[in-house]
């Protein structure tokens, strides 16, 4: 069944009249395609005014969208193979994180990333891209074998958080993401991260520093859920939307504060509409920027790398 948002009913609306109009065409033979183009250039014109006018909230739902992309998608789409590695070598494989090494237009890198899986078996097998510290140890460990064969690092964000279970805990989950921060702003070879869903608080900064940082258009990225601060902030979920808009937390709001490094655009519509042309437009960012990177010297690499994070909210008062 297809999932549609409330503010994509003007769309729906639209396109039940134009399919009508199609029908009647068909079965009385008459010329109706004055008026079909009619529907049709205002089904566009409408689309564009929609899409291109998303709230924070919206922009979360369209994140949230049972259709996206995800990581594994992603990985069939831009690469060549794929040769998935497994465990952290502590305690056992987690499934909310994947990687492994790859090939993207004949360049080797290694590919990382959340996936939350597509239906419910799938979710509770992925714990719904919920990684635990063995997750973020897995992503460091590959990290570290991808800077010790010299192959730049590729990481897809999409999770709602890093799992906050009380054995998440016990095992050291802050330390871990913690341990990714120092080790990521180190690594001796190219580091691109892109958001491709929900960029939710230490969950995603955990395999998100990088040299290029980049959100996709209807993503968002912020310290805490729109949900969870509402529910702080008022006791209640109901002002989710007003804390989608405080929060900020858009690719145009992340990138207006120097918190990324630019923005990828969808489909109209979202990612979900059109995955090859979204695939196709990362990847070719991606080989832009490994090329680039790569060109330069290591020492440059790093030093740079950890100044764009040292600038990040820093404020100068007159």
């Amino acid at each position: 069944m297809k999932t549609t948002f409330d503010f994509e009913k003007p769309i729906e609306d639209l396109l039940v009249q134009l399919e009508k109009v199609k029908q009647v065409a068909e079965k009385t033979k008459v010329d109706m395609s004055a008026t079909v183009l009619e529907l049709e250039e205002e089904l566009e014109k409408t689309r564009h005014t929609v899409y291109d006018n998303l709230t924070g909230w919206q922009n979360v739902q369209m994140s949230r969208h049972p259709e996206r992309p995800q990581t594994l998608d992603y990985i069939s789409m831009i690469c060549e193979n794929f040769l998935e590695l497994h465990g952290d070598r502590t305690v056992k494989d987690d499934k909310a994180i994947i990687g492994g090494f790859a090939t993207i237009g004949g360049v080797s890198a290694m590919v990382i990333g959340h996936q939350k899986g597509k239906n419910t078996k799938e979710r509770q097998f992925r714990n719904f891209g919920m990684a635990n510290p063995e997750g973020y140890r897995k992503a460091l460990r590959l990290m570290k074998l991808a800077e010790k064969f010299n192959k730049p690092v590729i990481t897809f964000i999409d999770t709602m958080g890093a799992y906050p279970g009380l054995e998440a805990e016990e095992r050291g989950q802050g330390e871990a993401i913690a341990r990714n921060l120092l080790e990521m702003s180190v690594l001796r070879v190219p580091v691109i991260c892109i958001i491709i869903g929900e960029g939710a608080s230490g969950g995603a900064l955990g395999i998100g520093i990088g040299d290029k940082v980049y959100m996709l258009e209807h993503t968002w990225y912020s310290v805490i859920s729109p949900e969870s601060c509402s529910s702080i902030l008022w006791r209640s979920w109901d002002y989710k939307e007003k804390a989608a808009e405080c929060l900020k937390l858009t690719s145009e709001n992340m990138y207006g504060n120097g918190l990324i490094d630019g923005i990828i655009p969808e489909p109209l519509g979202g990612a979900h509409q059109n995955p090859v042309e979204i695939a196709n437009t990362i990847k070719q960012q991606v080989l832009d920027d490994i090329a680039k990177l790569s060109a330069k010297d290591t020492d440059v690499l790093i030093s740079e790398r950890i100044d764009k994070f040292c600038k990040m909210g820093v404020v100068v008062e007159s």
